[in-house]
C-alpha cells in the first residue's frame, strides 16, 4: 500500500437519478459527501446524464457524465486521480457483485449504499440505512471481512436535522390540532401523486396551511399550481432549499418512504406514508407495524375516496399523531452522515 501524503482522502460516487428512480441515490450521497468533505476529502461524482436535471444540486460540484459500464466510472476516476480513489461508493440497484468488483479496480476501498438485501455485492462496507433490516440478510452476500452498517444510526441526514432536532422535539411535545401539513412525496413525483394527493387535500377544512414540495421535473407542477390559485392555503415550492426548516415548521406530513422518511423521524414530524415502489414497501410496512408511521398504502392501488379518507382520518386524531412523533423520534438522532464518513476513511487518513 502507498505511503500516506499530505493530501486529503478522494472519494469517488457513483449513483443515477432520473425520473423513473427519483433523486433520493443523489441526494443521500451528497449528504455523505458533506461529510467527507468535513473531514477533508476530496469527492468526485460520476453520474448518468439525467442526473442534474432530477437534482440541481449536482450541478456546480464535481461531477462527470459516464455511460453505464464500471469500466467507465474507472477511466474518469483514472482520469481525474491518476493514482486513483482512496475509496469509493457505489450506490446503483443495477450494479451488483461483478460490477463492483470491476469499479474496485480504481480503488482502495469500496462502500456499497444498499436496500434490498437481494443480490451479491463485492465491497468492503456495506450501508443498509433502513428501519427492520437485519445484518444477518446479507449472510452468504458479502465477501469474508466486509463490514456491515445496518440500520438508523447510519441514516444520511444532512446537518441541517440533527441541528433542529431539539427546537423540534419540543415544539411538537403538547401539539393541538394540525396546522401546517407538509406534502413531500419525491423530488420526480410517481405517477403524479403530489397532485392527487393535493386534490384531497383541498376537500379536507380543518387545516391552515399546506406546503407542497416538488423537484423540478415533477409530473404534478401545473396540477399543484392550479390547486393553489384556487386554495390561498396551498403554497407550492419546486426545489426548496431548506427541508429542515419546513419540516420543523410543519404539523404533520404526507410523505413517500424514501430517503426523507429518516429526516421526518429525526425531527419527530408524524407522517401518513404512501408508498411509491416495490422496494419502499417493507420498509413502510416496518415502521407501521411499529406504530412509527401511519400507512395510507400503496399509491398505485388507492383510488381518490380511499387516499382523501386516509388522509382525512390520519390529520383527525391529535393524540394519534403526538404518539406517532414521540416513536418516530426514537428511532433517528440524525448523525448518521458522521458516523459512516469516519468508518469509510478509518486508515485512510
Amino acid at each position: 500500500m502507498a505511503g500516506r501524503s499530505e493530501r486529503g482522502p478522494r472519494v469517488a460516487f457513483r449513483l443515477e437519478a432520473s425520473g423513473a428512480i427519483g433523486g433520493g441515490h443523489a441526494m443521500r450521497c451528497l449528504t455523505l459527501a458533506r461529510a467527507l468533505a468535513d473531514r477533508g476529502a476530496e469527492c468526485l461524482f460520476l453520474v448518468n446524464g439525467e442526473a442534474a436535471s432530477v437534482l440541481p444540486a449536482l450541478v456546480g460540484i464535481a461531477c462527470r457524465v459516464v455511460e453505464p459500464s464500471p469500466e467507465a466510472a474507472v477511466a474518469a476516476i483514472r482520469a481525474a486521480w491518476p493514482s486513483g480513489a482512496d475509496a469509493a461508493v457505489c450506490d446503483l440497484y443495477r450494479w451488483t457483485a461483478p460490477e463492483e468488483r470491476a469499479f474496485a479496480a480504481a480503488a482502495r476501498r469500496v462502500l456499497v449504499i444498499d436496500d434490498l438485501a437481494a443480490a451479491p455485492h463485492h465491497c468492503d462496507l456495506l450501508l443498509n440505512q433502513n428501519f427492520g433490516t437485519e445484518p444477518a440478510g446479507y449472510d452468504g452476500l458479502l465477501p469474508p471481512g466486509c463490514r456491515r452498517l445496518i440500520g438508523l444510526d447510519h441514516a444520511l441526514l444532512r446537518p441541517a436535522f440533527p441541528a433542529l432536532r431539539p427546537a423540534a422535539l419540543e415544539r411538537r411535545r403538547d401539539a393541538g390540532p394540525p396546522q401546517t401539513i407538509l406534502v413531500s412525496l419525491g423530488l420526480t413525483d410517481v405517477g403524479g401523486i403530489t397532485g392527487r394527493v393535493c386534490a384531497a387535500l383541498a376537500r379536507i377544512p380543518d387545516f391552515a396551511r399546506a406546503e407542497v414540495v416538488l423537484g423540478p421535473v415533477a409530473s404534478s407542477i401545473d396540477r399543484v399550481r392550479s390547486i393553489a390559485g384556487a386554495d390561498p392555503r396551498f403554497r407550492c415550492h419546486v426545489g426548496l432549499e431548506d427541508m429542515a426548516r419546513a419540516m420543523l415548521e410543519a404539523d404533520a406530513a404526507i410523505g413517500a418512504m424514501g430517503s426523507s422518511s429518516w429526516e421526518r423521524c429525526c425531527l419527530g414530524l408524524p407522517t401518513l406514508a404512501v408508498t411509491l415502489a416495490d422496494n419502499q414497501r417493507p420498509t413502510a410496512q416496518a415502521l407501521a407495524a411499529s406504530g412509527c408511521v401511519a400507512l395510507a398504502g400503496d399509491a398505485a392501488a388507492l383510488d381518490d375516496a380511499e387516499l382523501r379518507a386516509a388522509i382525512a382520518a390520519f390529520l383527525d386524531d391529535t393524540d394519534e399523531l403526538r404518539r406517532l412523533s414521540r416513536a418516530s423520534a426514537a428511532l433517528c438522532d440524525g448523525l448518521g452522515a458522521g458516523r459512516v464518513a469516519a468508518v469509510l476513511l478509518e486508515g485512510l487518513v
